[in-house]
C-alpha cells in the first residue's frame, strides 16, 4: 500500500471523541503510558490474562511474524508508538489494565489499548493480523479484564470534582450535561459504584420523551448518536471490504442465521455512532415483539485495508466493520405488521468489551423501552428494514460527523 496514496493525516477523522484529533496527543499518550510502566520500582510480572496474549502471541510464528512486522513497518514510517517489540507492547497492554479513563476535552484517550495499537493494526501486515480469531479471542478476554476492573470501586479514581479530570469538575459537567441523568451529587462518587456505572448512567424520567408513542410508523432512535451512513437496497452478499463498504447482510447476521438475513435483501440500513460523552444504552425503535437476541464474537482492531492509513483506528471502518466485529444483534416483530420485522445491531468498537442485551427473545417492547446497552468502548450501531417498508428517514446525507448526537427516542424514519 502506497502511504502517497491515502490523505494527509490532518484531513482524517477520529469520530466521536474516543481518541484526540491531533495525532501528536495521543502519540504523547503511548509516551506517557511507556515512561509510567517503566518508573515503577518493583517490575510488575504481566497478569495472567496478558501473559496469555504474549505466549499466545511469542508461541505462534504467524501472530509473531505478523506483529513484528506491523510494529516495524509503523516505525518505519515515522510513527511514535514508544515501543518497538512485542515484549515491550505487552508490558504497556499490562499496564492499561487498570486504567480509569479521566476527563480532559483535548487529551481524552477513552480507548487505550486503541491508542496503543492504533498504527500497527492499519499497517500491510496488520491488516490480516488483526482479523486472526485466537488473537481476537485473547483480545476479548483481555478487554473483559479490563471491563472487570472498571466495573469495581478502584475505576473511581477521576469520579470526583477535582479539576481538571475530575469528570464532576464543572467543565465536565458541561460536557456530559450531567443535568440530564441519575446521580447524587451528595454520595460519595456521586452515587455511581464504579466507572461502568457512570458510564452506562441512566437519564431522568422525561429526559429523552419518546416521539409519537402510539404511532408505528413514527420509528425513533435506538442509540444517542451522531448519523454515519444510509444505504438503500441492500445485498444478502456483497464486497463490505472495498472503498464504499457497502452492507453485506449475510456476514452482518452470520451464515448460520442466512435465514433471517434474506428477509431484510432490497431492504435499508440506517448507521449512526455513538461519542464518548454520551448515553450508551440502547431503546426500542419500534413496538414489537423480540423475536432474535444473540451475541457474535468478532474482532475488536481490523480496519478495512481500503481506508489506508487510518488514524481514526475502526472508525472510518465502520461500515465494514458491521459485518466482522463483536456485536450484538437483535431483531423486533413490529406489532404493525406492514413494518415486520427490524433487525438491531449494536456492533462493538476497538475497547468494547461487552454488549448486553436485556430484552430477550419472547419479550415484548414498547418503543422507546431499554433493550440492552454497552459497557466501556467506542461503538456504533445499525437498524435494518425489510425492503419497501421505510417511505423516508429524517437524517439524510450528506453528514456532518461533527453535529451533536441526535438525540434517543426521536424520530428518525417515517413507515410506509
Amino acid at each position: 500500500m502506497n502511504a502517497k496514496s491515502n490523505p494527509p493525516l490532518d484531513t482524517r477523522r477520529r469520530l466521536g471523541y474516543w481518541l484526540p484529533a491531533d495525532e501528536s496527543v495521543v502519540a504523547n499518550f503511548r509516551k506517557r503510558i511507556a515512561a509510567q510502566a517503566k518508573d515503577k520500582q518493583v517490575v510488575t510480572p504481566l497478569l495472567p490474562v496478558v501473559q496469555e496474549l504474549a505466549t499466545l502471541v511469542n508461541e505462534d510464528p504467524v501472530l509473531r511474524m505478523g506483529f513484528t512486522q506491523a510494529i516495524d513497518e509503523a516505525l518505519a514510517r515515522g510513527y511514535k508508538l514508544h515501543y518497538s517489540t512485542i515484549d515491550e507492547l505487552m508490558v504497556l497492554i499490562n499496564h492499561v489494565m487498570t486504567y480509569a479513563p479521566p476527563f480532559d476535552t483535548t487529551e481524552l484517550v477513552g480507548c487505550p489499548l486503541n491508542a496503543l495499537l492504533d498504527w500497527p493494526m492499519c499497517m500491510p501486515a496488520g491488516f490480516a493480523l488483526f482479523r486472526s480469531p485466537a488473537l481476537n479471542a485473547q483480545f476479548k478476554r483481555v478487554l473483559n479484564f479490563w471491563c472487570s476492573f472498571l466495573s469495581g470501586p478502584y475505576s473511581r479514581t477521576y469520579l470526583n470534582t477535582t479539576a481538571p479530570n475530575g469528570w464532576f469538575c464543572p467543565e465536565a459537567l458541561k460536557a456530559t450535561d450531567m443535568s440530564q441523568f441519575r446521580s447524587d451529587p451528595a454520595a460519595p462518587y456521586w452515587g455511581f459504584a464504579s466507572w461502568n456505572g457512570f458510564f452506562t448512567r441512566e437519564f431522568l424520567p422525561g429526559a429523552r420523551p419518546v416521539a409519537d408513542p402510539s404511532n408505528h410508523k413514527v420509528i425513533v432512535n435506538a442509540c444517542e448518536s451522531t448519523p454515519y451512513h444510509l444505504r438503500h437496497d441492500v445485498k444478502l452478499q456483497d464486497r463490505f471490504w472495498i472503498k464504499a463498504q457497502p452492507y453485506s447482510l449475510q456476514d452482518i447476521f452470520t451464515a448460520q442465521h442466512e435465514d433471517l438475513a434474506q428477509k431484510f435483501v432490497g431492504g435499508d440500513v440506517y448507521q449512526a455512532f455513538l461519542s464518548a460523552y454520551n448515553y450508551h444504552r440502547w431503546h426500542a425503535p419500534v413496538s414489537g415483539t423480540v423475536v432474535k437476541a444473540y451475541l457474535v464474537d468478532g474482532t475488536y482492531y481490523s480496519d478495512a485495508e481500503s481506508e489506508g492509513l487510518d488514524p481514526a483506528g475502526p472508525n472510518d471502518s465502520q461500515g465494514y466493520i458491521t459485518a466482522v466485529a463483536a456485536r450484538a444483534v437483535l431483531v423486533i416483530d413490529c406489532d404493525d405488521p406492514a413494518i415486520g420485522l427490524v433487525g438491531c445491531v449494536f456492533v462493538g468498537m476497538a475497547e468494547i468489551s461487552s454488549c448486553v442485551v436485556e430484552a430477550l427473545p419472547g419479550t415484548h417492547v414498547k418503543k422507546g423501552d431499554e433493550i440492552g446497552y454497552f459497557q466501556y468502548g467506542g461503538s456504533t450501531h445499525c437498524l435494518i428494514f425489510r425492503p419497501g417498508v421505510i417511505q423516508r428517514f429524517v437524517p439524510k446525507p450528506p453528514f456532518n460527523f461533527n453535529a451533536p448526537p441526535i438525540k434517543i427516542n426521536t424520530q428518525i424514519a417515517t413507515a410506509n
